[in-house]
C-alpha cells in the first residue's frame, strides 16, 4: 500500500512482508528534506517498528554534491535509530552514489544491511 507518492520520494507499507519501503528518486534538496521527514514520521508511526523491516530503496538515487555528504551520513544514522527490526539499504544503480552511501555507512554505526536489490517491489 503506497502511503506517500511525491515527485522526489515514495513511501509504502507492505503489511504481508512486514516492511516499510522508502524510495528516493534523484537528488534530495534541502527544501525537499523537511517534507520528507514529516512524511517519514507519519508513515513509520503507522506500524509497530520492532515487528517491521525498514527498506531504503536507493536504486534511483543520484550522486550527491560533496557538501551534502554529511547530511547523507546523518540520514543513514537517523534510519539506524528508528527502532525497526532490521534496516535494509538497496544500492543505487549509480556507481558513484553507491560509493557515497557505502562510505557514509562505514563512517557511522550502521546496524542494517547494504544489499543489491529490492527483496519485494513497492
Amino acid at each position: 500500500m503506497i502511503v506517500v507518492d511525491k515527485k522526489k520520494y515514495k513511501m509504502a507499507i507492505n503489511e504481508t512482508a512486514k516492511e516499510v519501503h522508502v524510495q528516493v528518486r534523484g537528488l534530495m534538496r534541502e527544501e525537499d528534506a523537511e517534507g520528507y521527514m514529516i512524511d517519514l514520521q507519519d508513515t513509520i508511526n503507522k506500524v509497530s517498528r520492532r515487528d517491521y523491516t525498514f527498506v531504503v530503496d536507493g536504486t534511483h538515487q543520484t550522486p550527491v554534491p560533496s557538501k551534502v555528504v554529511p547530511q547523507l551520513e546523518q540520514t543513514m544514522q537517523f534510519y539506524s535509530t528508528l527502532g525497526f527490526k532490521d534496516t535494509l539499504v538497496i544500492k543505487p544503480s549509480s556507481k558513484i552514489a553507491q560509493v557515497q552511501i557505502r562510505n557514509a555507512l562505514e563512517r557511522i554505526e550502521f546496524t542494517g544491511t547494504f544489499i543489491d536489490r529490492v527483496p519485494h517491489s513497492m
